[in-house]
């Protein structure tokens, strides 16, 4: 069953102080799958939850949740069978059209994505794409730009899902749209870095169906005593592969029948 809530054990209090150390610092650390069982999925979202839990004690504000891992292709490279989840903070939006200051992350990658904004609670104990549809509000075209505190990327399944699944920041696009009967799985994705295109894919790239990956994520949320509600914005994952940021990279990524988002990062102070 799912850690909800219990002190965190001495293993994972070393795995939390390890991440909040790289964080602290602005160095990355060595993984954390070392202090954590391998398949003790539960003991790295305790971690997770237990960094969030210190977030909000510091004055940030819970906004919505990410899914990560759930391109089939990363799955595979990474070793791993299953996607995750990490919470989404108001500290982490990125206004639409202003300069990202570069430093803010330790090894930015960017990945463009689909955003969905709640109107309703998605807290049933079953839950579906229909049910996904009949609780969004809206859909938006964003970008997430997802940043390790694990040194060069070496990740297993504990160590994301401890770092909070690789959170870092967003962007989402001004455009809404209700989702009707549009259907997310042929959506096509094309990012390009200036004027050169650094990635593509579609709606079936992300578990098959956005929609699908959502209800993953409301499903695994509540299980873990964190169900999506109103307002909740939820990336629901990669459309495409991700692609490293460089300072001073301008980003621009066009969904179908989504939307368009554009990211620009300063050039840093190194």
């Amino acid at each position: 069953m799912p850690n909800r809530g219990a002190a965190l054990t001495i293993p994972a209090a070393w795995a939390l102080d390890r991440l909040t150390g790289a964080r602290a610092a602005a160095r990355p650390c060595a993984p954390v799958r070392d202090l954590l069982p391998l398949a003790d999925i539960g003991a790295a979202y305790a971690v997770q939850s237990a960094w969030v839990s210190r977030q909000i004690e510091a004055g940030a504000r819970v906004v919505g949740h990410k899914i990560g891992l759930t391109n089939r292709a990363v799955q595979a490279q990474l070793g791993v069978d299953q996607p995750d989840f990490g919470t989404l903070l108001d500290t982490m939006a990125c206004p639409a059209g202003e300069p990202i200051d570069v430093t803010r992350t330790l090894q930015p990658k960017i990945e463009a994505e689909i955003a969905f904004v709640l109107a309703r609670d998605l807290d049933a104990a079953e839950i579906g794409p229909a049910d996904v549809v009949a609780a969004t509000a809206y859909v938006v075209a964003a970008l997430e730009i997802v940043d390790s505190r694990i040194a060069d990327w070496n990740i297993g399944i504990v160590d994301t899902i401890a770092d909070n699944a690789s959170s870092g920041l967003f962007v989402l696009a001004d455009q809404h749209h209700e989702l009707g009967g549009m259907d997310l799985r042929a959506c096509t994705m094309t990012l390009r870095r200036g004027e050169e295109v650094v990635s593509t894919g579609s709606g079936a790239a992300c578990l098959g169906d956005p929609l699908a990956a959502v209800a993953w994520l409301a499903g695994t949320a509540r299980a873990f005593g964190r169900p999506l509600r109103a307002g909740d914005v939820v990336l629901s994952g990669a459309l495409g592969p991700m692609v490293p940021v460089r300072p001073g990279d301008a980003f621009h990524a066009r969904i179908s029948g989504v939307g368009e988002v554009a990211a620009s990062f300063t050039e840093g102070t190194g």
